[in-house]
């Protein structure tokens, strides 16, 4: 007899995100025998909480089609809620919303801390003999799910699209560099990854035969602001200007640090950022050029410009949500869906699983020997491995009246059963 379905996604989105819920959409509509009615979590596992689930199985078929043009999270939501262990109430009353609507299986889209949470779900539903299967989907632009061998997962989706926007929009910025050198020879930008180096990094595929005045500080590089301003004056004393991309967790300091739902630093959301700290530093300082320099800070436009989405990552995106649906029939709970590169000079991957505690708080590093001695660039062998990430391609978007087309679900959910309940960390 077919089970309900709940799926529903948590923490920063990506541009390829909806293409993972889109899978696992389809692919359950394939197998009515296993799964019924779908719903999602309207703002991650909030939502379930609230007992606030939309009904995926009653929207229009082009709206679903188009989720996957669709970036960040608008069309069910995201949130940043943290289950933790002493949160029994919270626990409890996911059971009962479980129980209410006949839920069968439960995917989760996210990173390490929403995999934590599926496998928090997964044990729970074990202990109360539930018959519930969680299962998990990868998700995170940082890359940083997994383990530093390659083993667990070869790279996230999201990943590769964040990585095209930045080799795209590095281009864009030495044009601008290069033209405005005499008066603003140095540009400070600032990249996501608050303690992994994969998207600084992913900028020197721009510049593959190292031509462009380019330096990468990565939050790993042990680099000072000192150090920074002399190899930034460095490069001026060689090629008269300078890009240098930094790490949104390059140490400069206090900067008075927010932090979001999962305890995170919000850089971007401090008093300062980082590229105006360092930018202000340079002025301070001085150049070994004329002019000042000044920044440019992308913040979330990396995560939700689809423009830029890597056709490559939203293939890989949408076939991890199918492979999580194909687990949850034929092996059960407990796992996540990955992605493994095969050998070979030829990109191709697999689609497989792992076991869900194995991923669940992970934090995968930037391998330090893809780090070059000088601490301000990437290896060839870097440039091996993300390349084929970010495809060769546009996406095909459609436009309407000169606008983006995305996904707009109607606001049809189900009715609530049970007694209202707020989150018990709220």
């Amino acid at each position: 007899m077919a089970k309900n379905v709940i799926v529903a996604q948590a923490g920063g989105p990506t541009p390829v995100i909806n293409n993972t819920l889109r899978g696992i959409l389809e692919a359950c509509q394939t197998m009515p025998d296993k799964f019924g009615t779908v719903y999602a979590g309207y703002h991650g596992i909030e939502g379930v909480l609230k007992e606030e689930l939309l009904n995926l199985s009653a929207q229009p078929a082009e709206e679903i089609a188009l989720l996957s043009v669709t970036p960040a999270a608008g069309s069910i939501g995201s949130c940043r809620y943290k289950l933790k262990a002493k949160q029994q109430e919270d626990f409890n009353r996911i059971m009962d919303v479980f129980r209410a609507h006949d839920i069968g299986y439960f995917f989760y889209i996210g990173g390490n801390d929403s995999m934590d949470t599926a496998h928090k779900v997964s044990k729970l539903a074990a202990e109360r003999s539930m018959d519930l299967v969680a299962v998990g989907a990868p998700k995170t632009i940082d890359n940083d799910v997994g383990d530093t061998e390659f083993k667990l997962i070869d790279h996230t989706p999201g990943y590769g699209s964040v990585a095209r926007f930045w080799a795209l929009y590095i281009q864009c910025v030495n044009e601008e560099n290069a033209g405005s050198s005499p008066a603003e020879p140095v540009i400070v930008l600032q990249a996501m990854g608050r303690k992994v180096g994969f998207i600084p990094a992913a900028s020197r595929l721009a510049d593959p035969h190292r031509e462009m005045p380019l330096q990468i500080y990565f939050a790993e590089c042990g680099l000072t602001l000192e150090a920074l301003a002399d190899l930034v004056n460095d490069e001026l004393k060689r090629s008269g200007r300078c890009i240098a991309v930094v790490s949104e967790g390059f140490d400069v300091g206090d900067l008075g640090e927010n932090r979001d739902g999962f305890g995170h630093i919000m850089y971007s959301s401090s008093g300062m950022t980082v590229e105006r700290v360092v930018t202000n530093y340079l002025n301070k300082v001085g150049l070994k050029a004329r002019g000042v320099a000044r920044s440019n800070l992308p913040g979330t436009d990396q995560r939700h410009n689809m423009i830029y989405a890597s056709t490559v990552d939203l293939d890989e995106a949408y076939k991890v949500g199918q492979k999580g649906v194909q687990i949850a029939a034929q092996e059960g709970s407990g796992y996540m869906s990955t992605i493994l590169r095969e050998p070979g000079d030829k990109y191709c991957v697999r689609y497989d699983k792992v076991p869900l505690e194995q991923v669940a708080n992970s934090e995968r590093k930037f391998p330090p020997h893809w780090i070059t001695p000088n601490r301000i660039d990437v290896t060839d062998d870097f440039l091996r491995y993300a390349q084929p990430l970010i495809g060769d391609g546009w996406p095909t978007i459609p436009l309407v009246g000169g606008l983006q087309r995305f996904a707009r679900f109607k606001k049809i959910f189900a009715s609530q059963k049970l007694p209202r309940y707020v989150p018990q960390a709220y």
